[in-house]
């Protein structure tokens, strides 16, 4: 399995989450999820906030989002297409999956930032799933190509915040399950 990304794999990724999202019905935004410390909004919350933080990253130039601010307002769906679009668009700019990015995360060049941002967008749709009994439709691939990168990624760093110790699943288990699992989540989730 290639690790290779491409502003297209963040596309195909943003999609299904999006529409994961859209279908997610009023009595569904305070559910608990498998991030103990977050509700499906706080999830959303999450996925908009970084979706913002990446972008500005790329960009460089800009002030990085505030801390705490409420991205969502009344329209949830809307704030996580604009932010989708916003990081797409950053990281569609020439040369960007090429440069190297120094920031408090560390160094990295911008395909690095990319697959970073797509298994944390990944690993949260699932969660959104989880809590809301709401398919997600991703494609095995993007998934595979995560936790291929996750794997490599990962183990040479502290696991602190959203992602604990790999968890056990079943070699068998769909790759975004497999991926849930190498970040913690135990599959299947109960809550």
């Amino acid at each position: 399995m290639t690790t290779a990304v491409s502003v297209d794999h963040l596309a195909r990724a943003h999609g299904p989450v999006g529409d994961l999202i859209a279908a997610i019905r009023p009595e569904q935004w305070k559910a608990p999820t498998p991030c103990a410390e977050w509700d499906v909004r706080g999830v959303v919350e999450h996925l908009v906030g970084m979706d913002l933080v990446f972008a500005a990253m790329i960009e460089g130039g800009g002030p990085m989002p505030e801390r705490g601010a409420d991205r969502l307002g009344d329209d949830p769906v809307r704030a996580y297409r604009a932010s989708s679009a916003a990081l797409e668009t950053a990281f569609s700019a020439p040369g960007v999956l090429q440069r190297s990015f120094h920031s408090p995360m560390g160094s990295a060049t911008g395909a690095e930032r990319l697959q970073i941002r797509l298994y944390d967008l990944l690993a949260h749709g699932w969660d959104l799933a989880q809590a809301t009994g709401i398919p997600l439709r991703l494609p095995e691939d993007l998934a595979g190509r995560s936790l291929a990168f996750a794997e490599v990624q990962l183990p040479s760093q502290n696991r602190t915040g959203r992602f604990a110790e790999p968890r056990p699943v079943e070699a068998t288990a769909p790759a975004i399950d497999r991926l849930a699992a190498f970040l913690g989540r135990p599959v299947p989730w109960q809550r």
